[in-house]
């Protein structure tokens, strides 16, 4: 795993970068081991877990 200490002085300094990214399957691995999923969800190296995190649904377009 990665300290996410960038070379240069970024605005995204000490934020996980992509290790890998598979989107077709809906998850990506970050270089602090976490795994992310397209539905906001993530799986925490230490086992833990984040809940996916979605917005109120609100009015849904129907095509006429």
């Amino acid at each position: 795993m990665c300290s996410h200490q960038l070379p240069s002085a970024t605005a995204d300094r000490g934020l996980p970068h992509i290790i890998a990214a598979h989107p077709e399957q809906g998850w990506t691995l970050l270089c602090d081991g976490a795994i992310v999923f397209d539905d906001t969800g993530e799986l925490r190296p230490d086992g833990s877990v984040t809940e996916p995190h979605r917005g109120p649904a609100g009015r849904l377009a129907v095509a006429a």
